[in-house]
C-alpha cells in the first residue's frame, strides 16, 4: 500500500507514537496483500532490526510488531518468524533525516545475520521502505550468508 492517509498516520503512531494497537491493522493489510500475491513461501519471516540504543529508547521494534501478527495463508504457515537471524551492528542516523544519496552509504555494513540461512528462502518484513537502502543492506547481508531468496514485505511504501 501507500504510504498515505490515513496508513501514514498509523505508521508514524506505531513508530513514534507507542501506538502498538496500530500494528494488528499493519500487519492486516500487509497479510492481505500477501494472500494476493503469486510468491514462493518462505522458510524465515525476519523483522528489520532497530540498533539497542533505539530499541531501549522505544521499547519495542515496530517491523517486528507487525511480522509477528502476520497472518498467512495455510501454504506459508510453515515459515518461522526469527527476530534474531539479523542483528543491526551500529546506531545509525535515522534514514528520514538523510538525503536519498547518503542513505545507502550511511546503512553499508549495518546488518549481520548471526543464524544459520544457507539456502533459505527469507522474507524481510519493514514497516516502511522509501529508497529501499535499508531493505538493500538487509538483504545484501543474508545473501551473503548464504540465503537461496531474499523477498521484501513492507507494510507500506513511498510513492
Amino acid at each position: 500500500m501507500d504510504y498515505s492517509f490515513p496508513w501514514d498516520r498509523l505508521l508514524l503512531a506505531l513508530k513514534f507514537g507507542e501506538r502498538l494497537e496500530a500494528a494488528p491493522l499493519l500487519a492486516a493489510r500487509l497479510s492481505e496483500a500477501l494472500a494476493r500475491s503469486d510468491m514462493t513461501a518462505p522458510d524465515l519471516i525476519v523483522p528489520i532490526p532497530l540498533s539497542l540504543p533505539r530499541l531501549r529508547e522505544r521499547g519495542y521494534n515496530q517491523a517486528h510488531e507487525i511480522a509477528r501478527r502476520l497472518t498467512l495463508p495455510a501454504a506459508e504457515r510453515q515459515s518461522r518468524l526469527c527476530a534474531r537471524t539479523l542483528l543491526r551492528l551500529r546506531d545509525t542516523a535515522q534514514q528520514a533525516q538523510l538525503p536519498l544519496d547518503e542513505r545507502r552509504r550511511n546503512l553499508r555494513g549495518a546488518f549481520a545475520v548471526v543464524k544459520p540461512v544457507q539456502g533459505l528462502r527469507v522474507a524481510i518484513v519493514d514497516d516502511v521502505m522509501t529508497s529501499g537502502a535499508t531493505l538493500h543492506e538487509a538483504a545484501a547481508a543474508l545473501r551473503r550468508a548464504g540465503a537461496a531468496d531474499v523477498q521484501a514485505w513492507v507494510a507500506a511504501r513511498t510513492p
